[in-house]
C-alpha cells in the first residue's frame, strides 16, 4: 500500500521568513509565516497523521519538522540534490516556491517506500554534533588568521596573545566535548574507537556521536550515513569513476580522513594502505578506502561492544 492511499500528503518548501505548503488532497497551496505560533496553528488544521515532506534548508526547517512530529505526523526530510534530479527527470522546468512544494508532495507520494520517517535525534547527539562543527570552524579561522598575519611584525606580541586565547578556548571546547560524552554515556564507545591505530579523541568522539544517531542495522548503513558510500555509474562498456555520495556530515568525513592519514603510517594499517597503492589507487583514493575501513571497524566495536585487537588485521583485507 502506497503512502498516497493511506495518508494526506503535504509538501513544504521552507524559507527563512515563510513556508509554502501544498496539500495533495485539496490541491491547494498556502503560505505560512515561518514562526512557531503560525506553524502550530497551521498544523492543527491538518488531518491527523499526515505525511509531510520537507527539503532540508540549514536551520529554517527545524521548527516545522519538530512541531509536525510532536503532533503525530510522519515527517520526511528529502535531500535537495535528489529532489533537483527528480525535477529534471520528470521534465519540470520551473522552480518556484509553490512548484517546489508541489514537487515535494509528488516525490513523497511516489517514492515513500525508499524514504525513512524522520525521528528526533538524542539531545546529546545534537549538542555533540554542533560543538564538533563549531570547533572545526574555529580551527579553520585560526589557520586563516595566522597565515594572514604571518609577516606582520609590528603587533607580533599582541597577535601571540590572540592565538593563545584561541588555543585556550579550543581546550575549553575539548573539555566540554568530554563532559558531553560522559553525560551521554558513550565513554566506552569513544574508548573503543580510540584504541584503533590513527584514531584520536576527536575522531573517536565524532564516530561515537554518529553511532548515537540511529539504530544502524549493519556497517553499510553506517557508512552511508557518514557519506562514505560509493556512487556507481556503469552502463554497457562505459564504467565511470566511482565517487563518494558525501551525503553525511562533512566534519565526520574530515576527521576520518585525518585519522586515515595517521593510520596509514602505523604498523597495522600501512600494509593495507600500500596494497591499494600497489593496485594503482592514488594516495587520496587509498586514504578514503582506509577511512571507510576504520569506520567499519569502529562500528563493529560499538555494535558488538567488544574491545579492539589489531591482530585480526594482519595481512589486511583487500576489499572494503
Amino acid at each position: 500500500m502506497t503512502i498516497l492511499n493511506s495518508q494526506v500528503v503535504v509538501g513544504v518548501d521552507v524559507a527563512k521568513a515563510e513556508i509554502v505548503v501544498y496539500r495533495s488532497d485539496l490541491q491547494q497551496t498556502d503560505i505560512i509565516a515561518n514562526e512557531r505560533r503560525a506553524l502550530k496553528a497551521w498544523l492543527k488544521k491538518l488531518p491527523a497523521h499526515c505525511a509531510i515532506g520537507l527539503e532540508a534548508t540549514g536551520l529554517f526547517h527545524i521548527d516545522t519538522t519538530e512541531l509536525a512530529h510532536d503532533m503525530g505526523h510522519d515527517v520526511y526530510i528529502i535531500d535537495g540534490s535528489r529532489l533537483g534530479k527528480y525535477r529534471d527527470s520528470i521534465g519540470i522546468r520551473a522552480k518556484t516556491d509553490a512548484s517546489d512544494a508541489h514537487l515535494l508532495a509528488r516525490y513523497l507520494s511516489k517514492e515513500s517506500d525508499s524514504l525513512r520517517v524522520w525521528s528526533p535525534p538524542p539531545e546529546a547527539y545534537t549538542k555533540l554534533k554542533s560543538l564538533l562543527r563549531r570547533r572545526a570552524k574555529l580551527i579553520q579561522h585560526r589557520v586563516a588568521i595566522k597565515q594572514s598575519w604571518a609577516n606582520e611584525s609590528q603587533l607580533r606580541e599582541q597577535f601571540g596573545e590572540v592565538l593563545a586565547s584561541i588555543d585556550q578556548f579550543e581546550k575549553a571546547i575539548q573539555k566540554t566535548l568530554k563532559d558531553l560524552v560522559e553525560e551521554a554515556g558513550i565513554q566506552q564507545h569513544v574508548k573503543r574507537c580510540q584504541a584503533v591505530e590513527g584514531v584520536g579523541a576527536l575522531t573517536a568522539t565524532a564516530t561515537a556521536t554518529a553511532f548515537l544517531r540511529g539504530d544502524f542495522s549493519n556497517s553499510d548503513a553506517f557508512i552511508a550515513f557518514l557519506g562514505l558510500d560509493l556512487r556507481v555509474r556503469s552502463s554497457g562498456q562505459k564504467d565511470q569513476q566511482r565517487r563518494l555520495s558525501k551525503r553525511g556530515d562533512s566534519e565526520y568525513r574530515r576527521l576520518l580522513h585525518t585519522s586515515s592519514m595517521a593510520a596509514s603510517r602505523s604498523e597495522t594499517w600501512k600494509p593495507y594502505y600500500q596494497s591499494y597503492l600497489a593496485r594503482g589507487f592514488k594516495p587520496t583514493q587509498a586514504l578514503v578506502v582506509l577511512a571507510r575501513k576504520l569506520a567499519r571497524v569502529m562500528f563493529a566495536l560499538m555494535k558488538s561492544q567488544t574491545e579492539y585487537t589489531p591482530n585480526f588485521m594482519s595481512g589486511g583485507c583487500s576489499r572494503t
